[in-house]
């Protein structure tokens, strides 16, 4: 009964995360309208009857990607850590942080308020500090193994790129609260424009994330020839995204659309990870089993929810000086 309620719950967190990434796409909407008015001091509050400011309106996105992401590292995670018995007390933080992570995004993304939020920045911070613990912890399991650092324990130990996931939620989430603090006029982070520094965060997100997937479909042999395509398509992604960030503001029609095509690519890797499940030994019939030891049903909204991001951080840089 445990495990069916498990495998149920996994099931509806993996569509749920692809509804939430499609609900977010369809509120894509691109502007070139920038809104002008109070700085953060006088204006805390945008305003409900026009139109949000660029960079409030980035840090939403910022939290609604956080979010999306979040879902998929607790269904994911929760999978994993249940098969690993959670042998470890420690494997419960993971599910707790995630879950905190994925409704402080959810919160931010429906605030209008041009200023940070406490309790929001410290939920993301403890995801940071999950995240980089997590790796730590993993480091230490493929390390300890017969064989220490080698193909076959970077294959089946735990990932590494597990725990970076929900590190990468809390920062995106961080970026987001962060940037709700800066003045209407030429925002920043890390010293430079805040467009160009949300496209190369975004940039770097979608490269570890191409390493984790292209490890683990290494691992499965290519054995489908859209495994490829989490391999080829973000890194073009990527790419683009430096290419905004280092180049002069500007439409750059080319990038939305492959920011998209990476978006769809998310969703329809639940699909395709769906059939993966169905070709196991039982199929669907033995889902109680091949839930666990199937492809993640969780994984590939990840890519979604990094594009929605990028979708976010174009439009902030097409505004800039």
């Amino acid at each position: 009964m445990t495990q069916q309620l498990h495998s149920d719950t996994t099931l509806a967190l993996a569509l749920g995360a692809a509804a939430l990434a499609a609900a977010m796409l369809g509120r894509q909407r691109p502007s070139h309208r920038q809104v002008h008015g109070p700085t953060r001091q006088t204006q805390r509050l945008a305003p409900r009857g026009g139109e949000i400011q660029t960079h409030i309106e980035a840090a939403r996105r910022f939290n609604h990607s956080s979010s999306l992401l979040a879902l998929s590292v607790l269904a994911d995670s929760a999978v994993e850590h249940y098969r690993g018995s959670f042998a470890n007390p420690a494997m419960f933080i993971p599910l707790v942080s995630a879950t905190l992570s994925f409704f402080a995004g959810l919160h931010g993304g429906h605030d209008r308020r041009a200023a940070s939020h406490r309790l929001r920045q410290g939920i993301y911070g403890c995801a940071v500090a999950t995240g980089l613990a997590g790796t730590g912890f993993h480091l230490y399991n493929v390390t300890k193994r017969v064989g220490g650092w080698s193909w076959n324990n970077l294959f089946y130990a735990a990932p590494l790129g597990a725990p970076m996931a929900l590190l990468l939620s809390g920062g995106l989430g961080a970026i987001g609260e962060r940037l709700r603090d800066e003045p209407v006029e030429a925002p920043r982070l890390l010293g430079m424009p805040a467009g160009r520094a949300l496209a190369l965060t975004v940039s770097a997100g979608l490269l570890g994330t191409v390493a984790e997937v292209g490890l683990l479909h290494f691992r499965g042999a290519f054995q489908h020839p859209a495994m490829y395509a989490p391999v080829l398509i973000p890194p073009v992604t990527a790419a683009l995204m430096v290419a905004t960030a280092c180049g002069r503001p500007q439409p750059r029609p080319l990038t939305r659309w492959w920011l998209k095509l990476t978006t769809w690519m998310g969703l329809i890797g639940v699909a395709f990870h769906a059939r993966g499940i169905a070709r196991c030994h039982g199929g669907w019939r033995n889902w109680s089993q091949n839930l666990l030891s199937g492809p993640p049903l969780p994984a590939p909204p990840s890519f979604t929810a990094l594009a929605l991001a990028g979708l976010a951080a174009l439009r902030l840089r097409q505004t800039e000086q």
